[in-house]
């Protein structure tokens, strides 16, 4: 029996469509929950209003998943780039003119 190294990353090939693929911008979310899965909300705040971009629903056991796989993500950048600033929320506001 051959047994996989858990160290090498697998490769999953991914079928998507050209928009998929480009990906969305988000500069909030929102987040609920019930006993069997979380949802969140994608959204963009933009000088015309909210407007929701994604909605994911997950599994709990895949929301800490996910939750560990961002922490190791942030901690590699920030080893690599510097601390990440964190904006207060507040902050965030458009200034138009």
């Amino acid at each position: 029996m051959i047994k996989s190294d858990p160290q090498q990353p697998q490769q999953i090939q991914v079928n998507t469509t050209d928009e998929i693929s480009r990906g969305r911008y988000s500069n909030l979310m929102f987040i609920a929950h019930s006993p069997d899965e979380f949802m969140i909300d994608w959204l963009m705040n933009s000088p015309n209003g909210t407007h929701l971009v994604s909605r994911i629903i997950v599994s709990p056991g895949h929301a800490k998943r996910m939750i560990e796989a961002l922490m190791n993500n942030v901690q590699q950048y920030e080893e690599k780039y510097g601390e990440i600033k964190v904006i207060d929320t507040g902050d965030q506001q458009f200034n138009l003119q």
